[in-house]
């Protein structure tokens, strides 16, 4: 045993005793290989990833889709509504003045009050008018007692004229007598004329003092309410500016029955519009409100500087709301027609 165990022995290579330079090539070629082997996994893993292989794979063992019928043709989209902004307007609106020079006595408006057509608003210091008008009649009175005087006289001298014609007849009468019979029923004759004249001018110089009092009264054009007071009492007021302190207007009246909007449009879509298209107004003051109206008219001019055309809008409704000078943004309804 023991020999059998040495001649084994005998046989093992003993590597402590090779040289250093046959180790030192034996480790570069292990490592060589090892580098070799990563590379080639690396160079695998990155053309072939294996979720892409897996993936090709489950959708190589899946069936091909059935094909689908095709959707039909989507109806071309309609073009969008036209939207253009404005300003509520009245269509009747004055500021009321005085046709006559004077100083306010008193004042008979607020802002905010309802008026109707013929109501007085002011009134001016008319004392000095008063007396014109009383100075006046006094003369147109006193014309016409002096054209009852002339006509007491004419009708006694055309008494006299008739029995002098009869008595010249009966040769009872000079020649003379009957010519100044016949002058002075001439004469009063003319003078009843002019006297007539001068009566009728009286009256007339009356009237025009009694027009020009009541221009004292400033009145209201027509019924609507009132947005401003120009004026107050003692201020000087004139229907044309004099300068100085002096006021040109008392108030001003809108009548809100006239209330409508103007808009805007560009000129390269008012081919779009017609009279009678119905709109929906916004108000930029009741953005939630939604007020329903129709297109008056397109006003026949267009605005070199902007390129727009301006179109009249009515409303459906009048509500109290609604003011002059508000914004308002307007949607066209465009193929739709006002019904009335």
């Amino acid at each position: 045993m023991d020999d059998k165990t040495y001649q084994l022995r005998s046989l093992t290579i003993d590597r402590t005793q090779m040289p250093a330079s046959r180790r030192g090539w034996g480790m570069s070629l292990a490592i060589g290989l090892v580098a070799v082997v990563v590379l080639a996994v690396g160079a695998a893993l990155w053309f072939f990833p294996l979720g892409k292989v897996a993936g090709d794979r489950e959708i190589a063992a899946q069936p091909a889709p059935a094909p689908q019928p095709k959707a039909p043709a989507a109806a071309p989209a309609r073009p969008g509504r036209l939207v253009a902004s404005g300003y509520v307007i009245a269509r009747r609106k004055a500021t009321v003045a005085a046709e006559v020079t004077g100083k306010v006595a008193e004042l008979l408006v607020e802002e905010g009050m309802q008026v109707q057509a013929g109501q007085v608003l002011a009134r001016l210091d008319a004392v000095l008018v008063e007396k014109d008008l009383s100075l006046a009649q006094s003369r147109a009175e006193a014309a016409l007692a002096a054209i009852d005087a002339t006509a007491a006289d004419l009708r006694d001298a055309e008494r006299i004229l008739a029995r002098t014609q009869s008595l010249s007849q009966k040769n009872f009468a000079s020649e003379a007598d009957l010519t100044k019979a016949e002058a002075r029923s001439a004469v009063l004759r003319a003078q009843l004329r002019q006297m007539q004249a001068q009566a009728a001018t009286a009256q007339l110089d009356a009237q025009r003092a009694a027009a020009v009092l009541e221009k004292h009264q400033i009145r209201a054009p027509f019924s609507g309410i009132v947005i401003e007071r120009s004026a107050q009492p003692g201020e000087m007021i004139s229907p044309m500016s004099a300068g100085g302190f002096t006021r040109t207007g008392i108030c001003t009246i809108v009548d809100m029955d006239s209330i409508e909007i103007e808009v805007d449009v560009n000129e390269a879509h008012i081919g779009r519009l017609h009279a009678g298209s119905l709109v929906e107004a916004v108000l930029d003051a009741y953005p939630d409100w939604t007020i329903a109206g129709a297109v008056i008219a397109i006003v026949p001019t267009a605005n070199r500087e902007k390129a727009t055309v301006k179109v009249r809008i009515g409303l459906q409704k009048k509500d109290p709301r609604i003011l002059p000078d508000m914004a308002v943004k307007v949607t066209f309804i465009e193929d739709a027609t006002a019904v009335n």
